[in-house]
């Protein structure tokens, strides 16, 4: 009897026909989601009882969804974040979780760099006057003159903090867990508490996992306490901030700009405020592009769901 997997992971669908070969070699048949960003918990639920396995993206895989999943034997996670997927639930009910870990550190740091050269050197807004006729001389900043504030040092925050280093920034490091001392020193990160770092940071990415101690770590009573008015940038995971306050902050002059790859809500609703604020630079969840990054997770993320069925 054929398996069943649902396919529902944004990035591999317009790639699954190449591995259908492989698909019809271990006898499974595709199920391909109609799906814009994620199917949330109503989408799922009436079609997640007949799989076997999934290959998914930030999908919600509740208690609710998982209880339902009958035969389900893994969930085979696009990409590194499973915040989306209750692990508890899943472990409860031996349905395996694999993903792949260090998928997109080089695009992902590589975006956060470009938010802070385009924040330093006013580019984007210096392009929109000329393209209006105004030959106006914004104001800009060198990057050894500033300092970067990272909240979160695993694999994306340390690749941030070796790129920010040569631009000769002064780095600031936080992290739950220790940090590696053998990184710090090589690269002279400061590895500060919270409080430091919204004090002193001129810049400040957030590259942590999403859980209970990162939901909304950025709130009206985080931002309240950055005295520099810095430039604030997500490519994480959009409830790390807490988007109302920030609205507020970004209205009020609190902080000086964001530059936002994640989001509260996805796609971005069309009311949001957000889109109305010239000291916003937004994306549309697509810090992890690169072909070879994507290659290297849709060969893995089909491995991943072969070794889990076989378990």
């Amino acid at each position: 009897m054929k398996k069943k997997v649902l396919i529902s992971a944004p990035y591999f669908i317009p790639v699954a026909d190449k591995f259908k070969g492989v698909f019809d070699e271990h006898n499974i048949d595709m199920v391909i989601a109609d799906v814009n960003e994620r199917l949330s918990e109503e989408e799922l639920l009436p079609i997640i009882g007949e799989m076997d396995g999934v290959i998914c993206g930030d999908d919600r895989f509740t208690e609710k969804v998982l209880a339902a999943a009958k035969k389900l034997k893994v969930i085979s996670k696009w990409g590194t974040g499973t915040d989306s997927i209750d692990k508890d639930a899943c472990a409860r009910l031996n349905i395996l979780v694999k993903n792949t870990p260090n998928a997109f550190t080089e695009p992902v740091s590589d975006s956060v760099m470009c938010y802070i050269l385009c924040f330093a050197r006013k580019i984007p807004w210096m392009d929109k006057a000329m393209k209006a006729n105004i030959w106006e001389k914004i104001p800009g900043v060198s990057l050894h003159e500033a300092t970067l504030g990272i909240i979160g040092m695993g694999n994306i925050g340390k690749a941030v903090a070796r790129k920010a280093a040569a631009f000769g920034m002064r780095i600031l490091g936080n992290d739950i867990k220790d940090i590696d001392k053998d990184f710090v020193a090589s690269v002279g990160v400061e590895v500060v508490d919270k409080e430091c770092l919204y004090r002193e940071a001129d810049f400040i990415s957030l590259n942590c996992d999403l859980n209970q101690s990162s939901f909304h770590l950025i709130d009206k009573n985080a931002l309240a306490q950055m005295a520099k008015k810095p430039f604030i940038i997500n490519t994480a995971r959009g409830h790390i901030i807490k988007e109302r306050d920030l609205v507020d902050a970004l209205d009020q002059g609190i902080v000086a700009g964001a530059g936002l790859d994640v989001f509260e809500q996805e796609p971005l609703p069309s009311d949001s405020r957000l889109l109305m604020m010239d000291n916003v630079l937004l994306a549309p969840h697509n810090s992890n592009s690169s072909p070879s990054a994507w290659e290297r997770v849709h060969e893995n993320t089909v491995k991943n769901l072969l070794e889990g069925l076989e378990e």
